[in-house]
């Protein structure tokens, strides 16, 4: 797929164009200025996640949000809940939660039910957005084009550990994020490069 349609801003944010709809994934710190959004999802209720304030400056009437069911809860009636292994059918977009969360820390727990999201597109590319997670078993062997994950370490799978789940996926293109703000450096993102043998694209954030 052209990875034009792939921005990035900063952090797990990025907005993805489809057919001339606007997906945003964990809109935070976001500039003014950008399309308004059709739909929303959020991997978790962390700050740096769930920002409301952003939620509403990317809203419009008809804008669609998904978030795990704790957070959707907490949210109410504007949002659409998905659990993870589930599959929700967004007018043309299809979008799947996969599990996101910790093997060896804490600070994502399995039980919390968080998730990562696949895109499938309206021309059936898909793409990986991990969320904030380590390198799980239900990665293994998932096929898709483009893989968006984080490389921080800390609260996510370091540099090292993202290469062997991408090497695990084996998408077309690794877009490496969750660096740069809260956690982690661009060396990070140049230390996965080097230890994924795919072909990774570094991104600059849009501001």
């Amino acid at each position: 797929m052209d990875l034009g349609r792939i921005h990035w801003y900063g952090h797990d944010a990025f907005r993805v164009e489809d057919a001339g709809k606007q997906i945003y994934i964990d809109p935070w710190q976001m500039p003014d200025g950008l399309p308004k959004a059709d739909y929303i999802l959020i991997t978790h209720g962390h700050h740096d996640h769930y920002s409301p304030g952003d939620v509403k400056k990317l809203s419009q009437a008809g804008t669609r949000l998904v978030a795990p069911a704790d957070l959707a809860a907490k949210i109410g009636q504007t949002a659409t809940a998905i659990a993870p292994g589930e599959t929700l059918a967004l007018d043309a977009l299809k979008v799947k939660a996969l599990p996101a969360y910790n093997l060896n820390k804490d600070f994502h727990p399995r039980r919390n039910n968080w998730v990562g999201y696949v895109l499938t597109l309206s021309d059936g590319s898909t793409v990986y957005h991990a969320g904030d997670t380590d390198h799980v078993p239900e990665m293994n062997g998932l096929k898709v084009d483009v893989a968006l994950v984080p490389v921080s370490g800390t609260y996510v799978m370091t540099a090292a550990e993202a290469a062997g789940a991408a090497g695990a996926m084996q998408p077309v293109a690794v877009i490496p994020m969750h660096y740069g703000t809260i956690v982690g450096t661009p060396n990070d993102a140049e230390k996965f490069k080097k230890a994924f043998r795919g072909q990774t694209v570094i991104k600059q954030p849009e501001r």
